[in-house]
């Protein structure tokens, strides 16, 4: 599985308009083939600083990810957006367990 674990900030006056594009983008990504999860989340006592968390069953199911219609679109929506601090990392889960 890998693990995709991430942030990125969005400026107050964009949040408004952000929650269509964001919303379509997560509701898009989840039913692609290999996806386990997708999810962004506002942090509470940062707005404008967003969580990234997804899963994907493995690296080529990740790869086809980035190549779909609506990734290249909400690339440029959030650039439109003034999105900024994006870091994105991907990390190879061999193992998990629940605490």
């Amino acid at each position: 599985m890998i693990r995709v674990t991430g942030e990125f900030r969005l400026p107050a006056e964009s949040l408004g308009a952000a929650t269509e594009p964001m919303a379509r983008v997560i509701a898009a990504s989840r039913v692609e083939p290999g996806c386990l999860g997708y999810a962004y989340a506002q942090d509470v006592l940062e707005p404008g600083l967003f969580r990234v968390m997804e899963s994907w069953t493995d690296r080529a199911a990740l790869d086809a990810h980035f190549t779909r219609p609506h990734m290249k679109r909400w690339q440029e929506e959030r650039a439109a957006l003034g999105l900024t601090g994006r870091t994105v990392s991907a990390h190879v889960v061999g193992a998990s367990e629940v605490l």
